[in-house]
């Protein structure tokens, strides 16, 4: 595989977007820090229109400075560009019904998520571009680093390049976010979406599941919930871990490990095999991600996501989840030491 092309400030130009109102699709955690980063790298702010429904995201933006439409037809109208910010498995029935019959045949539409397009579930007009900018990072640290003077990861791709310019007015997104200052990479809705969702249905599962089994293990041997809880995760050692391997090296920080725990971590991983885990994942990836399988299974679940109770199924996961053995361990142990945490 050739290695992937990196963007930077040097490749993008500001002054495509000169004169073009921007439109973002929600004000959540990215639509917030991207709004204020575009407007601070000097998008004038009359040119930035918040399109979001009368809640709390609304009156956040408000209080920013930010001029806000509740109603989307109007804001489809005016946008030359539409980010589009809301959750995936919201965003075919708003953008199909309420913006993609009122957006100019020449708009562009930013993706953050490639979920939506590699499935194939907005429609579009031939003659607009649809680009993918998607900071790989939460909103509140795409603000941060942005007002530090840093850059963030973030992926950028043209999915449909109807103006034959997609490409160049992607990067001056890009860049007017902030994130070709450390590099946009080129990447795909195909690839950020393989990505994402094996994560999400493969690698994240088998972590759970073996945090909760080893926990089990221990538990039988002796050990109490507080100090598992606080060994294992609660702690932070963890999170320390991953930033290192962030900063370093997924395996140089294990440097900072004592001797003992080195030489374990690596002969111990050396010993796994991980024929049975390869088999899973790609199982995974493609009889259950890349085939569209869960796609059409999660979209019927469109509406039961927005009830309450256990008639929602992201709820009964949660309650069938809190009744493991970890799970309720450390339920105990945070009501216990809810003064020291």
């Amino acid at each position: 595989m050739p290695s992937a092309k990196i963007y930077y400030d040097s490749d993008a130009d500001l002054s495509l977007l000169n004169g073009k109102q921007i439109v973002f699709l929600g004000f959540g955690n990215q639509g917030a820090a991207q709004a204020q980063n575009l407007r601070d790298t000097g998008i004038p702010n009359e040119k930035i229109l918040i399109a979001n429904r009368m809640d709390a995201y609304a009156e956040d933006a408000i209080s920013k400075g930010f001029i806000v439409e509740h109603d989307f037809a109007k804001a489809a109208v005016v946008a030359d560009v539409l980010f589009l910010l809301i959750p995936d498995q919201v965003q075919p029935g708003v953008f199909n019904e309420q913006f993609a019959p009122n957006l100019k045949a020449d708009a562009t539409i930013v993706i953050a998520s490639g979920y939506n397009v590699f499935f194939k579930l907005l429609t579009f007009k031939a003659e607009q571009d649809v680009v993918m900018v998607a900071p790989r990072m939460i909103g509140s640290s795409v603000r941060s680093l942005y007002q530090k003077g840093k850059g963030f990861p973030c992926f950028v791709s043209v999915e449909q390049d109807g103006s034959k310019s997609g490409l160049p007015i992607a990067l001056a997104l890009s860049r007017a976010i902030g994130a070709t200052k450390a590099g946009a990479i080129a990447s795909s809705a195909r690839e950020e979406t393989a990505m994402d969702l094996l994560a999400e249905q493969a690698l994240w599962p088998n972590i759970i599941m073996l945090f909760r089994e080893a926990f089990s293990v221990l538990k039988e041997a002796g050990c109490s919930d507080e100090a598992l809880c606080y060994e294992m995760w609660m702690s932070k050692e963890p999170a320390e871990i991953f930033e290192r391997a962030a900063e370093e090296g997924f395996i140089t920080q294990l440097k900072h490990h004592s001797t003992v725990s080195q030489y374990g971590q690596l002969s111990g991983a050396l010993a796994l095999d991980g024929v049975a885990a390869r088999a899973h994942f790609n199982d995974i990836l493609h009889n259950q991600v890349l085939n569209g399988k869960f796609c059409r299974e999660f979209s019927k679940l469109e509406e039961d996501l927005e009830k309450e109770g256990l008639a929602n199924p992201l709820n009964e996961l949660y309650r069938r989840v809190g009744e493991t053995e970890l799970a309720q361990a450390e339920q105990r142990v945070r009501h216990r030491l809810a003064d020291l945490l």
